[in-house]
């Protein structure tokens, strides 16, 4: 080759455009490709049935306004009596009560169930079994006759005379008894939920904190029951919210200080039954929307980490930053361009 075709060659090379990134750039005088213009699915039926469903609450709404069997001039005469306020308060400590003794008999509860013990475990399994497989309410009215079928409690052997003798005082007192039934029921579903977080953990877990020298508590309290308690802390807020409904069944004991009780008891004087119901429904729907925010922060505390607490929450900057691609970054370099790395992607893998 001459040396004038060299020279021509390399001015020819030196006159092309920069090539492009996939091979597929427009050539010169070529038209844009035309915009999708993406058009939103409808949904008619889904609008047509918001409107039918306001429309059924607001007409439910005027009619319960102007129907006077409603009584709402006694619901607002009664909704801040004394009476209520103080049965109120006796409906949350039941709630408080029970609860507490029922997460402390349920973990003992998991416990045994989870022990190679199998005397333990079938124990246990007994308990629930029979605390599942009855009513609350026939629970409830059998804790109100202890204390006729057990008037002492005695200690000894049996067919001799007694060692000790204790008057049963407990079972007299209805509120500790309403406690005691409600807690002792309450404790067989709160074994089974503490149980189904103990198992969520995997057992790998515990394996590398005992490779790390970590005791049997240190193990469940800084590996075991922080995961464990993403799964148990929603059904728990659950049932604490159940609780707090299941008190008005303590009129089985008989037991009528509670809501439930002191709002029938004032309805049967003043033959206003429809008002005081509203009225105790009105407390009922305070205490349980405070529980249900207390459960919501709860959970996201417990969350954190797991990448549900952080859903929904990205920044639109974010997400059209991450649209944009390396090509929004400036002076960056496409790929295919002299100086990009060889690959599907910046970091140069094949």
């Amino acid at each position: 080759m001459s040396r004038a075709e060299s020279d021509g060659m390399i001015e020819a090379e030196h006159g092309r455009g920069p090539r492009s990134g996939s091979g597929s750039g427009l050539a010169a005088g070529d038209a844009p490709p035309e915009t999708i213009v993406a058009i939103p699915l409808r949904h008619p039926w889904r609008i047509l049935i918001a409107i039918v469903l306001v429309l059924g609450l607001a007409v439910f709404v005027l009619d319960a306004a102007q129907r006077p069997d409603y009584g709402w001039p006694e619901v607002g005469k009664y909704i801040f009596d004394r009476r209520i306020s103080q049965a109120a308060w006796v409906t949350l400590s039941l709630t408080i009560y029970s609860m507490i003794g029922a997460i402390v008999i349920g973990l003992v509860l998991a416990i045994m169930r989870l022990s190679p013990n199998p005397v333990l475990k079938n124990i246990a399994w007994l308990y629930i079994w029979i605390f599942r497989g009855t009513p609350v309410y026939v629970q409830l009215v059998f804790w109100g006759l202890v204390s006729l079928i057990y008037p002492v409690f005695t200690l000894g052997i049996p067919f001799m005379d007694p060692w000790v003798t204790i008057p049963n005082g407990i079972f007299t007192n209805l509120f500790i008894t309403a406690v005691i039934g409600l807690g002792l029921n309450e404790a067989a579903y709160m074994s089974e939920i503490v149980r189904a977080g103990l198992l969520s953990v995997d057992r790998g877990q515990e394996e590398a904190a005992t490779a790390l020298a970590l005791s049997w508590g240190q193990t469940m309290r800084f590996v075991v029951v922080p995961q464990a308690m993403k799964i148990i802390i929603p059904p728990t807020g659950n049932e604490v919210i159940s609780m707090l409904k299941t008190t008005s069944l303590v009129a089985a004991i008989p037991l009528s200080i509670d809501l439930y009780g002191v709002s029938r008891g004032i309805s049967a004087v003043t033959f206003t039954p429809v008002p005081l119901l509203i009225v105790a429904s009105l407390w009922y729907l305070l205490f349980t929307s405070v529980l249900m925010v207390g459960q919501h922060f709860i959970e996201k505390r417990f969350s954190r980490g797991t990448g549900r607490a952080d859903l929904g929450r990205r920044s639109p900057t974010s997400d059209t930053a991450q649209a944009a691609g390396p090509a929004a970054a400036p002076g960056a370099v496409l790929p295919g361009e002299p100086g990009a790395p060889l690959g599907n992607d910046f970091g140069g893998k094949g």
